[in-house]
């Protein structure tokens, strides 16, 4: 029997440092996340980021926090009910990190008699610190508990022409009304190492102002690359002029390069440049998070009116729209009937 695997990031079960402790500590412990050597991750994760970080983020957390719970927790469970209640075969939602995990995720499909599992990483672009390290835990546990489950994965789909069509949907129905003076396409950063090792031909990523436009297998695997194409088709889709919109990469760790620019300091730039009214997406995620309703929604729009901006209007993500359901169930459907993948 076939049977679905979505899974996304994850969330602390709560708002409070006890909880965002071991979330924490579970998120950046891991090897595709913060790539040093083991013992220097220890010293850098438990020595000093785990001393403070916990509180900073619970307080962070409790900004956006909703009574019945983790916005990206109940944003990913009302997706996956409108999914599971279109789909032929059974549907099962696992996190990457917390306690809603892959493990218990593959036991509800493998109870219901499926070895034959899609695999959904709810990213649409890949990246080692998202796509690959669910795709690698995924395997990791079934290795481990269900030797016996088949997986196969659903490509990322940041090009996908179906996808592209939702995605720039979504976004003119929240464009409307607001008249911009710029749009902002704020992607997650990621450090500029990832790209490199990322690069399976070990010499196309040079992370400059080519390397992203001149055709490479490395693009299978360079988030740079996927983030800039996506921003392309959408605006070509939607009919956007070149000097109306930018991309920049939000979220960062300190002393170390990540992809630039930095959204906080596009944030700044366009308060000062006399840039009033500003439109930002958030492509990189397809359900609203910490990322976007606190770092975006929230400390996004007080630097743009702290730099000189007026209006303001983040546009969220997909969430649970009809029409991305509506696209993820073609996609299992035609997995289940026709083995094929989109696109």
């Amino acid at each position: 029997m076939k049977g679905v695997l979505l899974v996304n990031l994850g969330s602390p079960d709560s708002p409070t440092p006890k909880d965002v402790k071991p979330y924490l500590d579970e998120f950046l412990m891991d090897e595709r996340v913060i790539d040093v050597p083991k013992w220097l991750r220890n010293i850098i994760v438990r020595g000093i980021i785990l001393q403070t970080r916990p509180k900073k983020s619970a307080e962070a957390y409790k900004k956006i926090w909703w009574e019945e719970g983790s916005p990206l927790i109940v944003i990913s469970e009302r997706f996956t009910d409108k999914v599971k209640k279109q789909s032929e075969i059974p549907v099962a939602l696992g996190m990457r990190y917390g306690s809603m995990t892959i493990k218990n995720a593959l036991s509800e499909l493998s109870e219901k008699g499926v070895d034959e599992v899609l695999l959904v990483p709810l990213y649409p672009h890949y990246a080692m610190s998202s796509y690959e390290t669910v795709v690698v835990k995924t395997m990791e546990v079934k290795d481990e508990f269900f030797p016996k489950i088949k997986i196969t994965t659903l490509p990322a789909f940041y090009n996908n022409r179906d996808y592209i069509e939702v995605l720039s949907e979504s976004i003119a129905a929240g464009l409307k009304g607001f008249e911009y003076d710029h749009i902002l396409f704020s992607y997650h950063g990621i450090p500029e190492r990832h790209i490199r090792k990322s690069d399976p031909t070990k010499f196309h990523c040079k992370i400059d102002a080519s390397c992203c436009k001149t055709n490479s297998v490395a693009h299978h695997t360079c988030y740079r690359h996927q983030c800039y194409e996506m921003t392309e088709k959408v605006k070509d889709k939607l009919g956007l002029s070149n000097d109306k919109v930018s991309l920049s990469f939000q979220s960062r760790l300190p002393n170390d390069p990540w992809l630039k620019p930095y959204t906080d300091f596009e944030f700044e730039r366009f308060g000062k440049e006399g840039i009033k009214r500003l439109a930002v997406i958030t492509p990189a995620f397809v359900a609203d998070c910490l990322e976007t309703l606190e770092e975006i929604a929230m400390e996004g729009k007080h630097q743009f009116q702290e730099a000189g901006g007026e209006d303001y209007k983040h546009i969220p993500c997909l969430n649970d729209n009809e029409a991305w359901v509506n696209l993820m169930v073609k996609w299992i459907g035609d997995w289940q009937t026709k083995e094929t993948l989109p696109v």
